[in-house]
């Protein structure tokens, strides 16, 4: 058995083994192929029998290719790089890994949040500048401060992630709402299920953590900024196309929103001429929020598991056939 782990560095950069993916056969792994579409992709996957890939696209073509491919694993949660309709045509199994960065996700959104609310980061580095030795008070503060409890976090999609932000948020002593295509009892038990209107209108803080859909691109938007109150809070650990960046900056620029803590753009790697890039009060990450080594283990785990399932003839995480 042939397996090719297509861009694997992200996932393992040297402080995870791929030891539990060789005891299946003949492992080659590349550290980066392609983020588009390339001759070289099919030439790397050639006669191999499972392909493992991150974001390295896998295209019917590609598929057409290397007719020896018998299941493509995801590296992640989404699979949307992978023609996984054309994949079922073929017989071909496509799995990902679930729930794998529910606590890391979750615990990144809240420093986002935490960050905009004390700068810390900037503060740190005004002191090891000689602010503070120079300063004529006792203590300074650079930007307003804020504090969250008694406030509302507003979180659109209420699923493992967002109702693990929700814990964190009640924590800190804030009100949680919550907008959900799918309520249910663990959600009911930590937030008040509104309306998306309802929420817009009432949170202090809305984070994103729902699927991309064809409805919900572009969510975040003018019409949408407008229902908000003065002066809110934005956080994206999601989707980048959630949001439409423009009308973000926009509503930076005028202060409608107050700051955005983004880890998600809608084009990655981000592009020089994004707009978010010379708004103000934009905290952008480069989609780290996956990256603690607990949480890349556990994708290492899964894709494992995923791998000795199929060739145990009882394949789980399957997302493209019933």
């Amino acid at each position: 058995m042939k397996l090719v782990v297509l861009d694997g560095y992200t996932e393992n950069p040297g402080d995870l083994s791929w030891d539990a993916l060789k005891e299946f056969g003949d492992l080659t792994v590349y550290d980066r192929t392609s983020f588009t579409e390339s001759p070289l992709i099919a030439e790397r996957i050639g006669d191999a029998e499972i392909i493992i890939t991150n974001k390295t696209p896998i295209s019917r073509e590609t598929i057409d290719k290397c007719p020896r491919i018998k299941l493509i694993a995801a590296l992640a949660t989404g699979y949307n790089v992978i023609d996984y309709n054309y994949a079922a045509e073929k017989g071909i199994p496509v799995v990902n890994v679930p729930a794998y960065g529910t606590a890391s996700v979750s615990q990144f959104s809240i420093a986002l949040l935490l960050e905009i609310c004390h700068h810390i980061g900037h503060h740190d580095k005004t002191v090891h500048e000689g602010k503070w030795a120079e300063n004529i008070d006792w203590c300074y503060w650079d930007y307003p401060l804020i504090e969250l409890e008694g406030k509302t976090m507003g979180i659109i999609g209420f699923g493992r992630i967002g109702q693990a932000e929700g814990r964190i948020a009640k924590a800190l002593g804030m009100n949680v709402i919550a907008y959900d295509l799918y309520p249910n009892e663990s959600g009911r038990a930590l937030a008040d299920y509104v309306t998306q209107d309802e929420l817009f209108a009432k949170a202090d803080v809305i984070s994103l953590h729902c699927n991309l859909t064809p409805e919900n691109t572009g969510l975040i938007n003018r019409e949408n900024i407008a229902k908000m109150k003065d002066g809110v809070i934005l956080l994206n650990n999601a989707r980048g196309q959630l949001i439409n960046e423009s009308d973000l900056a926009e509503a930076l620029f005028s202060g409608k929103v107050a700051a955005a803590g983004l880890d998600v753009v809608s084009t990655e790697p981000i592009k020089a001429d994004n707009p978010l890039l010379k708004a103000p009060n934009c905290i952008i990450t480069p989609h780290i929020s996956w990256a603690p080594k607990e949480s890349r283990g556990r994708i290492m785990d899964c894709t494992a598991e995923n791998i000795r399932a199929f060739l145990n003839g009882k394949p789980v995480h399957v997302v493209n056939m019933k």
